[in-house]
């Protein structure tokens, strides 16, 4: 194999991977509390090229130099920074300032239930007074929260008829009457969180809930951390880098036309 086409192949591999995660950022400007992506690349281990049929070492084999194999896809990791916060002057959005996730019972389609987290508070309330997410999961209290348990004892329930006051801990008050605490955690480690799609997280075993500095805003949303400006830029890079890999191809494959037809003639 020609070095040079394998080098140039790894390198528009790592460049596609990249415009993947790039575009799911873009795709998620405008989700609430989405937290953007980003990839990194690492090189392949270099090889030592060594002569093997060289009798002017007494048929030893040499050393000539370390051999580049070109580049492999890295790790793709979250970026948890704050993002803006938007004021809609609905009672039931609710955002968080600083670190920390609101907890919520998530049913699956096979009807299985467990603890997700997520940044978006875009919150409702269903007829019969639970605080829900917009896909209809229930929103924890503080207690099911810290302790990992998606069970119905642990759904905020509130009079749905009646105006909700909540305090920058989470506390939900209703004609000046306490009635829950909104669930919300964080995490001493969020190598122990991983994706899970539909704009939320799940914790993988040796991952611990601990308690949230967070302040909790009433009336407001986080909007999503992608600055769409600069990912366009890296978009722009990423395709110019694609290209230059194309053209080595291009390059190498012309010089091994040539030297096929051309110089295999004489």
């Amino acid at each position: 194999m020609v070095k040079g086409l394998y080098t140039a192949y790894t390198g528009m591999i790592n460049q596609q991977n990249r415009l993947d995660v790039l575009t799911n950022n873009l795709a998620n400007s405008a989700t609430n509390g989405f937290k953007k992506e980003g990839s990194t690349s690492q090189s392949f281990d270099e090889m030592l090229a060594i002569k093997i049929k060289d009798t002017s070492a007494f048929g030893l084999p040499r050393g000539i130099g370390d051999v580049s194999l070109g580049v492999k896809i890295g790790e793709c990791y979250t970026d948890y920074g704050q993002g803006a916060f938007r004021v809609t002057d609905n009672n039931y959005d609710l955002a968080l300032d600083g670190d920390g996730f609101f907890a919520i019972s998530f049913t699956n389609k096979a009807g299985e239930t467990s603890v997700k987290y997520t940044r978006d508070g875009a919150f409702t309330v269903s007829r019969d007074g639970y605080l829900r997410t917009k896909d209809g999961d229930f929103v924890l209290n503080q207690a099911a929260a810290q302790a990992g348990n998606p069970g119905q004892a642990g759904y905020i329930q509130v009079d749905p008829n009646v105006e909700i006051v909540v305090d920058e801990n989470g506390n939900i008050y209703q004609n000046g009457a306490f009635v829950a605490q909104v669930g919300v955690v964080d995490f001493a480690d969020y190598n122990f969180l991983a994706h899970y799609g539909e704009n939320m997280y799940e914790l993988v075993d040796g991952g611990q809930a601990q308690a949230s500095d967070a302040q909790v805003i009433q009336g407001t949303l986080e909007m999503s951390n992608v600055n769409v400006i600069s990912e366009m830029v890296e978009m722009i890079t990423i395709s110019r880098a694609y290209e230059s890999n194309q053209k080595v191809i291009q390059t190498i494959d012309s010089t091994l036309e040539k030297a096929v037809n051309d110089i295999g003639k004489v």
